[in-house]
């Protein structure tokens, strides 16, 4: 049952995405369709990171003594002053395990 389970959702994401990429197909999407999809994915990585940042032991955690603030602070820094999306990971993740490891350990 995982096996068909996992093929099915398999065939609906190739299929999803097959019918926009291919060229030849004559499927368009107008201005506005285009605009409202532009939102979901700040939309889907806020909903990822969002809890991994603000509730890491499923609390919330704004405190000073949070390594996933203090990254992502970093990581938002770095993109805003930069637009490197590379350099913005390698050293938000170096921060992190930095503070993870070595300043908040217990």
């Amino acid at each position: 049952m995982i096996f068909i389970s996992i093929l099915a959702m398999t065939a609906l994401v190739f299929l999803s995405r097959y019918l926009f990429l291919e060229p030849q197909l004559p499927l368009r999407l107008n201005a506005q369709t285009q605009r409202l999809l532009s939102y979901s994915s700040p939309a889907v990585l806020t909903a990822i990171w969002a809890p991994i940042v603000f509730m890491p032991d499923n609390e919330l955690s704004l405190s000073g003594s949070n390594p996933y603030l203090w990254a992502a602070l970093t990581a938002a820094l770095i993109a805003w002053k930069t637009k490197n999306v590379l350099l913005t990971t390698i050293i938000s993740m170096i921060v992190f395990l930095v503070l993870n490891l070595w300043v908040f350990s217990a």
